[in-house]
């Protein structure tokens, strides 16, 4: 004989009721067709989960259900779901899965979810209920135990398990009776340390699996409760109870206690193994994010530069921008794998925005003058300026400040609003630059000859410009000396090379020609008093 899980496809969609068959066999007006076809697709959605957990049961060994059991589970998700009648619980499993838990809950309305929240909290709190009684039997058989250890025979009496074992009705109640072979010995002088031992080792790894259950039970309980605060539900007094006793303390009076509960949390599939990978996710997470990030950003680089007319600035400032973030957004997804949720960090920034706002209006001010130097480009990576009273050459510009290098190699980091705010001279932002000297003669010596002497050093210099053509002119009669300047042009890159250059040949030139470089004098004269006798 096949077993009956072998016709299961073909059952599921062959057993239609006959008044269904008549119903769809019926000739209808074709204004009630959408109506009757959902009335329809309704009843046939419901028959076949029933036969599908009919073929689930028989697959798995089970005896097939008979048609009375599976009328009942077809009037159960009726009642379930059939509208007018009060809601009731779907979940019938407290062991199932987060992720099946959340496809459950989806469809459901707020007050099938409070339906399903109120479930949730009864099993969390027979589950603590539990707990609670195993912690009360633990420290009686630990004080007995050490009671026993000192001989103390009225001690040993006193924490017996009789005169503090609640009531039949309350053990009851929380289904926590204890076997007569679980009891600890009465209280007698002849009781063995050894098996009072064992018996709390072996109420601790109760406790330990309690606990471990107690924590799967309040995660599917947070589930139902996003899932009807997310539909408009207030699952506030829900979700206070169940921080209330999640947060109940486990107190390890021995160390073997302690020890047991360990290993347990570490081999529990909701404990150690399910952090130990999260873990494992989040650690792989963050590397290829980093990676990763560092591939895109030379990405944006090279395509970055690849465009007509883009700074270095820019690029530079692309580059960095896109790895940043791409690492921000890697460290979030992590955070999500380790099942942290960043909601409420978000929404309270959101609130406090304009509190941060204002108390990091300095570092915005330099944020947006930072967009503003960007956009415009005063000046590039590799630039001579001076800006903020500080020259030098241009390292790098993020969005709040400024890398200056100077001419001795000191860095200075200027913020972006003292830049912006003020002016900005840039020395490199054309090709080529104005050299400008001044040599003074004295008055006695011919102007003419040391113009000729300046013209011809200046046209020998081979890093001096043709055009423009240099300008040698009288400045200024000072008052030791006749000041001549002499202005020629280089490229940007020879600006210095040549200004020094220059110097020491006119000078050499002025000694070799008898010219003289007059520099200001100052005579003293000294008259002698003859004092009076």
């Amino acid at each position: 004989m096949a077993h009956p899980s072998e016709n299961c496809e073909t059952q599921r969609f062959s057993r239609i009721p006959t008044s269904q068959a008549r119903l769809m066999s019926r000739p209808m007006p074709f204004d009630q067709l959408p109506l009757r076809l959902a009335v329809l697709t309704g009843f046939t959605i419901l028959i076949i989960q029933a036969q599908t957990a009919w073929c689930q049961t028989s697959k798995s060994g089970a005896t097939a259900p008979s048609s009375e059991s599976t009328t009942n589970v077809t009037n159960e998700t009726l009642n379930t779901f059939t509208p007018g009648r009060s809601p009731k619980a779907v979940t019938v499993d407290p062991d199932v899965t987060t992720a099946h838990l959340k496809l459950f809950v989806k469809p459901l309305t707020v007050n099938e979810l409070v339906v399903e929240a109120k479930g949730w909290q009864n099993l969390l709190k027979n589950n603590v209920e539990k707990i609670t009684m195993l912690q009360l039997r633990i420290e009686q058989i630990s004080n007995q135990i050490a009671a026993l250890k000192s001989s103390d025979t009225a001690a040993v009496q006193q924490a017996s398990p009789a005169a503090a074992t609640p009531s039949p009705k309350d053990s009851t109640s929380t289904s926590t009776q204890m076997s007569a072979n679980d009891s600890p010995p009465s209280s007698t002088q002849t009781a063995s340390v050894a098996t009072l031992t064992q018996q709390r080792d072996q109420f601790s790894r109760q406790l330990t699996a309690l606990t471990l259950k107690k924590t799967e039970i309040s995660q599917k309980f947070d589930v139902v409760l996003n899932n009807l605060e997310l539909k408009g539900g207030d699952p506030a007094t829900y979700r206070k109870y169940n921080a209330a006793l999640t947060g109940v303390a486990l107190e390890v009076t021995t160390a073997t206690g302690m020890w047991q509960m360990l290993i347990g949390w570490m081999i529990a599939d909701q404990g150690g193994k399910r952090w130990a990978w999260n873990l494992i996710r989040f650690i792989v997470i963050l590397l290829v994010s980093y990676f990763g990030a560092s591939v895109l950003a030379n990405f944006v680089r090279r395509g970055a530069s690849r465009v007509k007319g883009v700074s270095q600035l820019l690029v530079n400032f692309l580059s960095s921008f896109t790895k940043q973030v791409s690492m921000v957004v890697g460290f979030i997804i992590g955070l999500a794998a380790l099942e942290i949720d960043i909601t409420p960090l978000i929404a309270a920034v959101g609130a406090a925005g304009f509190v941060v706002a204002f108390a990091l209006q300095g570092t915005l001010s330099n944020f947006a003058s930072g967009l503003l130097i960007l956009a415009y480009r005063p000046f590039d990576v590799g630039d001579v300026i001076e800006a903020a009273g500080v020259s030098g050459n241009v390292d790098s510009v993020s969005l709040f400040s400024t890398h200056i290098r100077t001419f001795d190699n000191k860095l200075m980091i200027v913020p972006n609003n003292d830049i912006w705010g003020g002016t900005i001279t840039n020395a490199t932002a054309s090709t080529t630059r104005r050299v400008d000297l001044v040599f003074g003669i004295g008055y006695a010596d011919d102007i003419n000859e040391a113009k000729n002497i300046l013209a011809t050093v200046v046209e020998t210099h081979p890093l001096v410009l043709k055009e423009p053509a240099a300008n040698i002119r009288v400045n200024e009669l000072g008052d030791s000396s006749v000041n001549l300047i002499c202005r020629p042009w280089t490229k940007t890159e020879n600006y210095w090379s040549v200004y020094w250059d220059l110097m020491q040949a006119v000078k050499q030139e002025f000694d070799n020609a008898g010219v003289s470089i007059p520099f200001p004098q100052r005579d003293v004269h000294i008259h002698q008093h003859n004092s009076p006798k």
